[in-house]
C-alpha cells in the first residue's frame, strides 16, 4: 500500500510498492491531454527512467495512457485521444505490467552497473537513461581497456547470480547528508525540501538515492550483455547495456 496523500496531492504508490499493478482511485484533476487521480500505481517520468503506460477505465469511457509525467508536482497520466472523466469520477487505473517490470529490471542492472564501477574502478556516474530493456550509463574515468566491457558484463552477471536484496529505505535528510555512498552519488543535489529521501539499497553493491522503480532482489533482473563501450574523450566514457 502507498503512503497517505496530503490533502490536494497523489498517492504515489510506486514509492513503496512498486509491484501493485492496478488501483482504485478518483479524478481529482481533468486536463486538456490528461488526468490527474488521487492516487496511482504509475510511475511518473524522472530520474532517468520513462514514465508508465496503461489504462484508465470508468463507468462509461476508457483512456489509453501513452505516458505519466510530473506537473507542478503532480503525476498527470497522459491520455490518448479520447474522452477524459471530469474530476469526482471513480476509475480503475492499470499500467502495463511487462513494460514497467521490464524497466524495473533494467533499473536495477544500471544501479549494479553504477556500484561495481565505482567498487571496483572508482569512477563515479555522470549520466544515463534507459528505456525498456536497454541502458547507457556515463563515468567520469580516465581509460578504458579492449576488455573493459566483458569485465564489467561478467561483475554484473555475478552480482545478478548472487540475488542481492534490494530494499527501498526512507532515510532522514540529515543523515544521509552525512553517509559516504549518498554523497558520493551527490545526494546533495535534492532539492531541500525533500526529506526524508528515498534511497535505494542493493546489498552489497550500491547504495543511492533515487525515485524509481525496481525490483526485489538482483536474481530477478536476468542476465545483462554490455552492448557497447564509447569513449567520449577525456575522463567521459559510456556504457551501453541490454538486459535479456
Amino acid at each position: 500500500m502507498g503512503s497517505e496523500a496530503a490533502p490536494g496531492s497523489t498517492d504515489e504508490i510506486p514509492k513503496t510498492d512498486a509491484y501493485l499493478r492496478e488501483v482504485e482511485a478518483v479524478v481529482v484533476d481533468a486536463l486538456d491531454d490528461g488526468i490527474v487521480l488521487d492516487r496511482t500505481v504509475f510511475y511518473a517520468r524522472g530520474g532517468g527512467q520513462p514514465g508508465d503506460t496503461g489504462r484508465i477505465r470508468w463507468a462509461d469511457g476508457e483512456a489509453s495512457v501513452t505516458d505519466t509525467v510530473r506537473r507542478d508536482g503532480r503525476p498527470v497520466h497522459v491520455a490518448a485521444q479520447g474522452p477524459i472523466p471530469p474530476p469526482g469520477t471513480p476509475v480503475h487505473a492499470e499500467i502495463d505490467w511487462d513494460r514497467r517490470h521490464l524497466l524495473m529490471r533494467t533499473h536495477t542492472a544500471l544501479h549494479i552497473l553504477s556500484g561495481i564501477v565505482w567498487r571496483d574502478y572508482g569512477a563515479k556516474v555522470t549520466g544515463g537513461n534507459m528505456e525498456p530493456g536497454e541502458a547507457r550509463m556515463d563515468f567520469e574515468l580516465d581509460a578504458m581497456s579492449g576488455e573493459f566491457g566483458k569485465e564489467v558484463e561478467a561483475k554484473i552477471n555475478d552480482g545478478i547470480a548472487s540475488d542481492r536484496a534490494v530494499r527501498v529505505q526512507f532515510v532522514p535528510r540529515t543523515q544521509a547528508l552525512a553517509d559516504a555512498d549518498l554523497i558520493r552519488t551527490k545526494v546533495n543535489l535534492i532539492p531541500e525540501a525533500v526529506d526524508p529521501i528515498r534511497v535505494i539499497d542493493i546489498e552489497g553493491i550500491d547504495r543511492q538515492a533515487d525515485g524509481g522503480t525496481h525490483v526485489r532482489a538482483t536474481g530477478e533482473v536476468g542476465r545483462v550483455s554490455v552492448v557497447k563501450t564509447e569513449n567520449k574523450g577525456k575522463t567521459f566514457k559510456r556504457l551501453r547495456i541490454r538486459v535479456e
